[in-house]
């Protein structure tokens, strides 16, 4: 039976708060001790201290809420998962898209090494964002004057890392909403671009340069494309503390990064393609409620978070035990206040988290009023949409 959110957010703040502060101590110990000795060593053991934060949320979809992933691809791509580099581009359909990609990272084996291109306001974020940041997760202001050199440098940052990892890129760059889609819609026609229908169009620029910098060392592409059947309600973080369920479809289809063209702006064509081919393929998957290329692979459940949620549970309360006995905090009106005070800062944190991954609260993109003559002027409004 679906609960209130506020019965579980009070605990779930606690522990996750609690347990990334600890994750967030032991990052920071090892970023000043591990890493100027072996960069290499710290990537492997960060990797696993990362882990132990991200599984709680992992516990939440496939434990709390009982989230059904259900993954289409082909056997090789399937096999490959996890065994090598790969840069991951997907469309940004529900708010729990990420969490998603970290169940199939999770499963792939590669959870601890999966990083992700976001907002540079994220990395303020109290212990998720502090993590990504002691993890190499890349931080980009939208500013593309800024962005170009500091994507170029986190890019090339990954060059030595010691393993398999994935790199998310969502290159609408934004989620997806009705509104945003009308708005992708008007600047599709007024630029002469093919008018989407399920997905926006995709912001070119960090994908050509994520290409041109990781050619050499990262084999592959994994096109992700993210549906809801329609028997099923879309996920949001509020479902999931309610412990309701949803059903997601994953489509993965692998690219050899040595196929993709030489030339920046073909490049950047290659991308437009291929999300024009997604925007088809969502088409089919709302007339037959599958992707019917491939026949569904139910993802395992496996009991490795579970074991890791029940340990910082453990953890947690007898640290907070130990506390209490030794401070007295709640013998008096003033340690109790205190208290109260500071469950009410760690589930407002919590709340904070929750609203940061609704999709309403990202702005539309701006549209382009003007309609190009010809494929200079082309490239112009696509630089204008960046």
């Amino acid at each position: 039976m679906p609960i209130s959110p506020a019965a579980v957010i009070v605990p779930l703040s606690i522990l996750f708060f609690a347990s990334g502060l600890i994750v967030n101590l032991i990052q920071a110990i090892c970023y000043v001790i591990v890493r100027p000795v072996s960069k290499n060593l710290h990537r492997r053991i960060n990797r696993l201290v990362a882990e132990l934060l991200w599984l709680e949320l992992v516990w939440i979809i496939d434990w709390w809420a009982g989230v059904q992933i259900q993954v289409f691809t082909d056997p090789e791509t399937f096999r490959l998962m996890g065994k090598e580099h790969a840069l991951v581009i997907s469309n940004h359909k529900s708010d729990i898209d990420w969490l998603v990609g970290w169940i199939l990272a999770e499963r792939s084996g590669c959870l601890g090494s999966t990083l992700a291109v976001m907002k540079k306001s994220s990395k303020f974020l109290p212990v998720i964002g502090w993590s990504m940041w002691f993890s190499e997760y890349l931080f980009l202001e939208r500013n593309w004057a800024k962005d170009e050199s500091t994507l170029k440098s986190g890019l090339q940052q990954l060059r030595d890392f010691p393993l398999p990892f994935w790199l998310a890129l969502f290159v609408e760059g934004t989620r997806f909403t009705q509104a945003k889609l009308l708005a992708a819609q008007e600047y599709a026609t007024s630029t002469g671009l093919p008018v989407p229908r399920n997905v926006l169009i995709p912001r070119t620029k960090g994908f050509v340069s994520a290409v041109s910098h990781m050619r050499s060392f990262v084999p592959a592409i994994y096109d992700v494309t993210v549906a809801i059947p329609k028997s099923s309600p879309a996920p949001t973080m509020l479902r999931l503390f309610r412990g309701q369920p949803s059903v997601v479809h994953v489509h993965i289809k692998r690219h050899l990064m040595k196929d993709l063209p030489e030339s920046d702006e073909a490049v950047a064509q290659w991308c437009r393609d291929i999300f024009v081919t997604k925007d088809a393929l969502l088409d089919k998957h709302i007339a037959d409620d599958k992707f019917s290329d491939h026949e569904p692979r139910d993802l395992v459940r496996p009991i490795k978070s579970l074991l890791v949620v029940i340990t910082w549970v453990c953890v947690v309360v007898w640290a907070s035990v130990k506390l209490l006995q030794w401070s007295s905090l709640l013998s008096s009106w003033k340690g109790v206040a205190f208290s109260v005070f500071g469950l009410a800062i760690v589930t407002v944190l919590m709340q904070v988290l929750i609203m940061f991954s609704q999709s309403e609260r990202s702005n539309p993109a701006k549209v382009s009023p003007s309609k190009p003559k010809n494929r200079e002027e082309l490239q112009g409004s696509d630089d204008k949409q960046e």
